[in-house]
Formats: C-alpha cells, structure tokens, sequence
C-alpha cells in the first residue's frame, strides 16, 4: 500500500540522516598501487582501533562502521600485503581477540609518515583554496 503523502515519508527519511560533518581542511591520503588501494583513512582508522582495543567489535564500533565492514577491510589488507596485518584469535575460555602484526605497525607508521609529509607540502595551498569558497551558512 502506498503512502497517503509521499512528502511526509521522505521528510522523514531526511529527518533520520545524520547531520552533515563540519568540513576540515586536510587532505586525506589513499595510497593507490595498481587497481586497489591497500591503505586509506578507513582502513587506517580502522586498524589504529585494533591496535588500542584488540578487538574488532570494538574497533568497529570506535572507526564508526559495521563489524562485517570491518571484517571486509581486514581481510582486504590482509590480502593485498606480504602478509597479514591483523592477526586474530577465537574466543573460548579467555576470549578471543585481535591484534596487529609488526608488520601492521609498520605499514601504519609509513602511512602516517606520508601522510604528515602531504599535509606539510599542500597546507598552504590548502588555505588559499579555502578562501575562495563561499562561506557556510549557519543553521
């Protein structure tokens, strides 16, 4: 059966978004080889989660994204490297649990040590381009 007011349902699909993010000036580094890109700010959220919590239920949930999402990403960056970057474990008696591999750690610092090196390089083209955007508008 159809909705007696088609505005109404859409209003309210709009009224159950999440607000807009405040835009920052930064850029975000994907590192691109061939057709895949092993590491970006998802995957790099993602992992930095696992290594503070040593689980993915709650690395999911501080990276703000679904648990099977996150068991798409690991299992992506564990594929497209050398060897794993997260290494798990099954629960049981102790629980199980997650964790990042040394060379998990390293990737994660090389990401970050590109990442700082971009920000020093484009900052100041950064600001010049914000200024040129129209101002936000306040609500």
């Amino acid at each position: 059966m159809a909705a007696a007011n088609p505005s109404a349902a859409k209003s309210a699909t709009k009224a159950n978004r999440p607000p807009r993010p405040k835009v920052v000036e930064a850029p975000q580094v994907r590192v691109l080889y061939g057709g895949s890109y092993p590491l970006g700010p998802g995957k790099v959220k993602l992992l930095e989660a696992i290594g503070r919590t040593g689980s993915i239920s709650a690395a999911a949930r501080d990276a703000g994204m679904s648990y099977r999402r996150a068991w798409v990403l690991i299992d992506e960056v564990n594929h497209l490297f050398r060897s794993p970057l997260v290494e798990t474990s099954t629960g049981g008696k102790g629980g199980g649990g997650a964790h990042l591999t040394g060379l998990g750690e390293i990737a994660l610092q090389r990401y970050r040590s590109i990442e700082e090196k971009v920000r020093a390089v484009v900052d100041s083209e950064l600001a010049a381009l914000g200024e040129l955007l129209a101002p936000r508008k306040s609500r």
